[in-house]
């Protein structure tokens, strides 16, 4: 039962954090960060990411030729597919990326519209990236009359209100309240997962009730929302201090940062100490793209007021690949099973062999060695994330939102891991279990 509207326009309103920094003595570690990621994002053979870009624009040291020249390649990959409109591209390529093969692009377009606000001096944005962002807002909630959940998930449709608030431009009431419906009968997500997409709808909420996109009662729900979401973040932290998982808890630091609470949430600073902690977890560019914004103090809604004449000129780009290239000589062993309980299987355990694999192989590199040893034995299936790529199938074997099952990544005897599959790399004779579990 909701708070009356009385008490939810007592509650305080959402203020822009400016003194939450980094604990002192964390710089260093920081701008190495970056400058790894600026080491990557240099390199011509990977594909550009928007959420690299954003982490480049939000640190406190910039680069200026490379950051540009990796906008002119981002502008240069979404040309194609939404260089013009709606009516221009026609209705075969309006229908085809609707297709069950291509679920609507929701998330990547709504990064791509952060970034080009982040950019010095601003790039406003074609009318036609915000009718198809619109559009596919509209496309995506088609899922929901057949799943209960739009055709990609509530993550990408948080992102795509997020960016259209930050373009200033406003919404319709309907989107709001189906993630706001969402949020309140708890159809996120599960583990992890959920803080993400907790946390981006949140930032989306303090959005529309910052800049007065909206009404005075629908903004104190809002407000109250992205409380909410605060308060469960809060108590959803470990005694370790990650909020969820690892990689999920960049997203809850956001949303303290956006709302404030950084300044008063203890939770936030025991987070930000283990991000510190581990940042050897954040080892790919999405990763890396993930940590930084928070790591400099920033969340998404900082994107707006960004200085461009106040930007130093003082980061140099670390060759990641480089040092890569000269460690971990030899290689290692691993144990690879694969675990399906009841009531999906009859036999718990379908996989279990030995994989050797090179010494700094990742779990990722694991499974294909697996596939290339055994083709017609081992098989499996990823999708693309904004955290790297996400686990969906194991030996014909899809984990499904539907039926809320996922697939647990585990080292013996039964610790989860904290990692992402292309993050983590395992020790020689470590055992690593892939089990379709529920959510």
């Amino acid at each position: 039962m909701g708070l009356p509207l009385v008490l939810l326009l007592l509650l305080p309103a959402v203020l822009p954090a400016r003194c939450c920094e980094p604990p002192e003595g964390s710089a260093g570690a920081v701008r190495a960060l970056s400058a790894r990621l600026l080491g990557l994002a240099g390199v011509p053979e990977r594909d550009p990411d928007p959420a690299v870009y954003l982490a480049l624009r939000l640190a406190r040291e910039h680069h200026p030729r490379l950051e540009r020249r990796y906008l002119e390649r981002l502008q240069e990959a979404f040309q194609h597919p939404f260089g013009r409109s709606l009516q221009d591209h026609g209705r075969w390529d309006a229908e085809h990326s609707m297709s069950a093969a291509e679920p609507p692009h929701t998330g990547r377009l709504a990064l791509y519209l952060l970034g080009l606000r982040a950019t010095c001096p601003t790039h406003r944005p074609h009318r036609s990236l915000v009718t198809w962002l619109k559009y596919y807002l509209e496309e995506d909630w088609t899922g929901s009359r057949r799943h209960g959940h739009p055709l990609t998930n509530y993550y990408q449709y948080g992102l795509g209100v997020l960016a259209l608030c930050v373009h200033h431009k406003r919404v319709r009431e309907e989107v709001i309240r189906r993630l706001l419906t969402a949020q309140h009968h708890g159809r996120l997500g599960h583990s992890g997962s959920a803080v993400d997409t907790e946390a981006v709808v949140a930032l989306a909420f303090t959005c529309l009730e910052r800049r007065r996109l909206v009404g005075t009662e629908l903004a104190a729900e809002l407000r109250a929302a992205a409380h909410r979401a605060s308060r469960s973040m809060a108590e959803a932290q470990g005694p370790d201090g990650i909020i969820g998982n690892i990689y999920s808890t960049p997203w809850a630091l956001q949303v303290f940062l956006a709302t404030g609470m950084c300044q008063t949430e203890p939770a936030f600073g025991h987070a930000m100490a283990a991000l510190l902690d581990n940042l050897e977890a954040f080892s790919t560019a999405a990763t890396m793209a993930q940590v930084l914004p928070v790591l400099h103090g920033r969340s998404y809604l900082d994107i707006a007021s960004l200085h461009c004449q106040e930007e130093p000129d003082t980061l140099t780009p670390l060759d990641v690949e480089a040092l890569a290239e000269g460690a971990s000589p030899g290689s290692k062993t691993v144990q690879l099973v694969v675990e399906c309980p009841l009531p999906w299987c009859y036999d718990l355990k379908l996989y279990d062999r030995l994989v050797p694999v090179p010494a700094a192989a990742s779990l990722l590199d694991v499974l294909q060695a697996a596939a290339a040893l055994e083709p017609h034995d081992f098989s499996f299936h990823t999708q693309d994330t904004f955290q790297g790529p996400f686990l969906t199938e194991v030996l014909g074997l899809e984990a499904r939102q539907k039926k809320r099952n996922y697939w647990q990544l585990l080292t013996a005897p039964n610790i989860s891991l904290q990692m992402g599959i292309a993050d983590y790399r395992p020790q020689d004779k470590e055992i690593l279990i892939l089990r379709l579990s529920e959510w």
